[in-house]
């Protein structure tokens, strides 16, 4: 079976979606600098295989080992090395979104101050 020409397309796609695999998939290769390749051979899964996987719904919630389960038994890919990636671009994602949180609140707390009483009056 040969692999389809929408495929690329819908990948790319994913890659926008945070609820996709995909997504986590780019943020992983952006995070550690490492090829599709690499990743796929961390996941023992060929480079289509990788693909197909981009295009699943991201496991999460109280069923995340569930739906990991699934995953990796409905593409034949290693579990945990799948697992390690999710879980690293989830920590490395909130830690971006507390540090976002607090980048923010700092400019509002200078923007606070800078409107302040040091007017001349």
């Amino acid at each position: 079976m040969s692999t389809p020409a929408w495929l690329g397309a819908a990948v790319r796609r994913s890659h926008g979606e945070a609820w996709m695999l995909g997504y986590a998939f780019a943020r992983y290769l952006q995070l550690e600098g490492c090829s599709e390749e690499t990743l796929a051979a961390e996941l023992h899964c060929t480079l289509e295989g990788l693909q197909w996987l981009s295009l699943c719904r991201r496991p999460e919630g109280k069923s995340f080992t569930e739906q990991a389960s699934a995953i990796a038994e409905r593409f034949s890919v290693e579990l945990l090395p799948l697992v390690q990636v999710l879980r690293r671009v989830e920590v490395l994602d909130a830690l971006s979104a507390r540090h976002d949180s607090a980048a923010i609140s700092g400019m509002q707390m200078a923007a606070r101050d800078s409107t302040g009483d040091d007017e001349i009056h």
